[in-house]
């Protein structure tokens, strides 16, 4: 329960519309895209711009009361969650690109404007913003900073990191900080910038955001290579990024995942392929059919069982809806659906989808993957029902050797989903004591009444790492 007091100063902040504290406002905050994650928050505050956030912040941390900022969300690791109840701060209201410059090729933005709604923008002006998450037409361009997103896109152009300039943010103490700007070099003191990427607000609140922007390719091409073999699919990976080729989108589907994404897409999918790679280039169109044809090559010499190239830029898209759409299709299956997140050097792809499906026999549950190929991170995807408590033990179970594995192969418990609740008992497998405590000392600095989004990151106790018993 929130001190009256404090609930009338915030009210005067940004008015009595924008404070709410009915149930159907705090239910409606209590959880994220993460399966079976519910605390409900005392209030719920809708700002429109940065001052009023700052004002908002020093009223919170002088009654130190906890604080999540929040976009959509869509995040996948109970990152959103206010697991210490506290304010939720709902970004939605700051949706505004500020700026578009095409003489530093930047966009200067809120953090609440809707990814794709973004991206749409930027293509109308004949721009082009590459980091394209899964959730793209939901998630805001602030949750894909705190998360760090990745997508389809990843290989070629990277991940949200590699296009913020400069961020404008509020610390836990309301004081306002800038980072950056629009500057292709910067090296004045610490990288804040990078530093509160990712940082899945624990650090400060992001009011704002420069984006590096980049000429559009002139040209695009997508295939399908089909594979009865599974670790065929996974050297062609390997052969394509030895020839010196990087594909815009090198995307993995294995079996399960093709039966429930043709039965979602109808796209006439073969059924008995054990592997499917999505393979798409852009650029120069000459350079484009040069790679394309040695693509299709190696493909073919990793005895691809077919190879099919996209007929029109409308077939191409709708091969590249349906593999985003794996998710979605996944989750008709059952009433619970569990999409995680590991990454593997991409020579180890084969070894870890094994260990998935030897992981997911083992303990009787059912586990799809798909993922980014080019870049070695799958997401093998449970599907379950949160009323049958022994399934889901098991599930868990699946997954804490499903992130040894990942680990053994010298890969990472997560590779775009962020750590929040649900990786950070693992987290020290990953970094180790050491980098904890590093971790710690940078949320003290900035955070020291811990009011910024706690309960993530940290673990109370890091679970014992899995003995896998190898047979």
């Amino acid at each position: 329960m929130l001190d009256r007091t404090l609930v009338a100063k915030l009210r005067e902040i940004v008015g009595d519309v924008y404070f709410r504290e009915d149930k159907e406002a705090l239910v409606a905050h209590s959880y994220d895209g993460t399966p079976m994650l519910q605390s409900l928050p005392d209030g719920v505050i809708y700002p429109k711009d940065t001052d009023q956030v700052a004002e908002i912040m020093k009223c919170l941390s002088r009654y130190r009361v906890p604080v999540v900022s929040r976009g959509s969300g869509s995040n996948l690791c109970g990152g959103t969650v206010p697991v210490q109840g506290g304010v939720v701060m709902v970004m939605h209201r700051m949706n505004r690109i500020v700026e578009v410059d095409p003489e530093n090729l930047t966009a200067t933005v809120q953090p609440g404007i809707v990814t794709a709604e973004f991206i749409s923008h930027i293509e109308s002006l004949g721009l082009f913003y590459p980091p394209d998450p899964s959730s793209m037409r939901i998630s805001t361009i602030g949750g894909n900073i705190a998360e760090c997103s990745g997508g389809l896109r990843g290989l070629k152009y990277g991940t949200t990191k590699d296009y913020v300039l400069g961020l404008e943010a509020v610390l836990a103490n309301g004081e306002i900080i800038r980072t950056g700007g629009k500057l292709m070099k910067d090296v004045a003191g610490y990288d804040l910038t990078k530093l509160l990427i990712g940082s899945e607000g624990t650090l400060a609140i992001i009011t704002e955001a420069v984006l590096k922007l980049v000429p559009p390719p002139k040209s695009k091409k997508t295939m399908l290579a089909m594979y009865k073999d599974l670790y065929g699919a996974a050297r062609t990976v390997s052969r394509i990024i030895e020839a010196k080729i990087i594909p815009a989108t090198l995307e993995f589907m294995d079996n399960p995942t093709i039966r429930v994404v043709d039965d979602f897409a109808k796209l006439g999918l073969p059924r008995d392929m054990e592997a499917i790679l999505l393979i798409e280039q852009d650029g120069d169109r000459e350079a484009v059919e040069r790679d394309m044809e040695s693509m299709r090559r190696i493909c073919e010499s990793e005895l691809a069982d077919r190879v099919e190239v996209a007929e029109s830029r409308e077939h191409a898209e709708k091969l590249l809806t349906a593999r985003r759409s794996a998710f979605t299709a996944l989750a008709r299956l059952r009433p619970t659906t569990i999409l995680e997140d590991a990454t593997v050097p991409r020579s180890k792809i084969a070894d870890m989808v094994l260990r998935i499906n030897e992981i997911a026999i083992k303990h009787n549950v059912s586990i799809a993957t798909f993922g980014h190929a080019g870049d070695g991170n799958l997401h093998p995807t449970a599907t379950t029902d949160a009323r049958d408590l022994d399934e889901v033990r098991r599930v868990e179970q699946a997954f804490e050797e499903i992130f040894e594995a990942a680990i053994e192969l010298g890969g990472t418990i997560t590779g775009e989903h962020g750590v929040g609740m649900v990786k950070a008992p693992f987290l020290e497998w990953k970094i180790g004591k050491s980098g904890i405590e590093v971790m710690r000392g940078i949320k003290q600095a900035f955070d020291p009444y811990n009011l910024l989004n706690p309960g993530k990151l940290f673990a109370k106790e890091t679970r014992k790492r899995v003995v896998i018993d190898r047979g």
